[in-house]
């Protein structure tokens, strides 16, 4: 059978594993091959010639194609800080290459965005789920979670079942584990950009004592606070651009306005400079660089 099988020229490397009364051989195919039913179709007829010369009584041999190795599930989880130009490019690659798996699209766009690449996917034979992550890495239960709309979202979250990432089906309409996403991270890295444009302003008007003075009669710690997530956003800000794009973009399709985050957008190219600083920058180098960096009409990209 294993030289049965080697003949077979899609095939990269084949192992087996025998004990009493039972041998099984995985046959693992090269990467660059994405039509798998022809191969394995020529796999069975390949094995059902060898098994005539195999000894008298021998149950099988059976070809099992249905477990997970098999069936392909694509995620593409992280897109922050490309274009969505990029991002359709990724999409199309995997479209032209044959795949007819699940596609699960985790990025942060928006909503019409993710609904665009799903239509083009599903045109092309694979089966879409829409997926929005909040939080950080799940490194623990209840951190983080990944919302996910679609048809098959079920079979998405069913791959989480045993980890620390939490899951939540919402619905089977493309766009609206985004549209989540989207809704939740403006507040949260939204709010940090009008912080840090806060203390920008009164730092440069001269007035940011009297402020944080202000502040601490009305909420105690709350300037600090301030400070700390200022300083701290710095070495994720190139990424945090183009999700406040997103989000404007998103906020704009709903008929709201979407002007304040395509400024945070603005910000955050502004403290770009400082990715992968060993050290986190002090606080007046960090306003400096918002109310600065676009001097002359020119932002950093």
């Amino acid at each position: 059978l294993e030289a049965a099988l080697q003949q077979i020229p899609e095939v990269d490397f084949i192992r087996s594993e025998s004990q009493t009364g039972v041998s099984v051989i995985y046959a693992n195919f090269k990467e660059r091959y994405k039509q798998m039913r022809p191969i394995f179709d020529n796999l069975r007829r390949k094995v059902a010639d060898a098994a005539r010369d195999l000894p008298e009584g021998v149950a099988g041999p059976f070809v099992n194609d249905e477990f997970g190795d098999v069936f392909g599930i694509i995620y593409t989880v992280t897109g922050e800080g490309f274009s969505y130009a990029e991002l359709k490019e990724v999409a199309d690659q995997v479209r032209s290459c044959g795949f007819e798996g699940l596609y699960v699209d985790a990025n942060a766009i928006a909503p019409q965005r993710v609904a665009r690449i799903g239509e083009r996917m599903m045109a092309a034979g694979m089966a879409f789920v829409d997926g929005g992550i909040v939080g950080g890495p799940a490194w623990e239960s209840g951190d983080t979670v990944l919302y996910l709309a679609g048809e098959q979202a079920g079979t998405v979250a069913s791959c989480f079942s045993a980890g620390p990432l939490e899951t939540d089906v919402i619905g089977e309409t493309i766009g609206k584990a985004s549209a989540l996403k989207m809704c939740y991270a403006s507040r949260t890295k939204g709010s940090t950009a009008l912080l840090g444009a806060i203390l920008a302003t009164a730092d440069a008007l001269d007035v940011w004592d009297n402020l944080r003075a202000q502040w601490e009669r009305d909420w105690p710690d709350f300037a600090e606070q301030a400070v700390n997530r200022a300083r701290r956003v710095t070495a994720k800000a190139w990424r945090f651009a183009g999700e406040m794009e997103e989000i404007s973009s998103t906020f704009a399709s709903a008929g709201a306005p979407g002007e304040f985050h395509a400024g945070a957008a603005i910000l955050y190219r502004r403290l770009a400079r400082f990715k992968d600083e060993p050290e986190l920058p002090s606080l007046e180098e960090v306003l400096h660089s918002i109310t600065c960096a676009g001097e002359g009409g020119v932002e950093q990209s």
